[in-house]
């Protein structure tokens, strides 16, 4: 396989592979071309690399400056704006963790919390078991809350050096 058709199968299954974890799948493909390309891109050759509309490359590369996972240079005595992924994928990694634990599971935990508090007979076996499940839940979204910031805080020989200690 030579390189362009590697890099097109790389955007491609980057971009499906984002769509799987609910992220945007244009989205994922900007951040996948961003992310092998060893230079900054222009909006211009964004659009030209994945056929998209101006639109769509402006909306997507907003969200992903809003996620953390690119960044917008400029060049001196340039106008056009240039935008640049970090490849470490461990930053990735924890910006992505970051970001999915502010938009999804922090709202959970503070449903769930409000629902712990739920007032009713405590014989009765519906009450029982919504304040068993509710407290279940409750107690492992707190688990992955804390593994995640665990995960944030940690540098990467650390994380994954205390996680397969786990499963030997």
């Amino acid at each position: 396989m030579e390189l362009p058709e590697a890099k097109q199968k790389f955007i491609e299954a980057w971009g499906k592979l984002g769509s799987e974890w609910g992220i945007n799948r244009t989205m994922a493909q900007v951040h996948a071309l961003l992310l092998i390309s060893p230079e900054a891109q222009t909006t211009e050759e964004i659009m030209l690399t994945l056929s998209i509309s101006r639109g769509n490359a402006n909306m997507t590369l907003r969200e992903l400056i809003g996620w953390g996972l690119v960044e917008k240079q400029h060049k001196a005595g340039e106008r056009k704006e240039y935008f640049f992924a970090d490849k470490d994928t461990w930053n990735i990694a924890r910006q992505v963790a970051k970001e999915r634990r502010k938009r999804e599971l922090d709202p959970v935990i503070k449903v769930l919390d409000e629902l712990s508090r739920v007032e009713g007979d405590a014989k009765d076996p519906e009450f029982i078991t919504f304040t068993q499940s509710v407290k279940d839940i409750n107690k492992l979204a707190k688990n992955v809350d804390k593994t995640l910031d665990t995960m944030l805080k940690a540098e990467e020989n650390w994380f994954w050096g205390s996680i397969f200690k786990i499963f030997k």
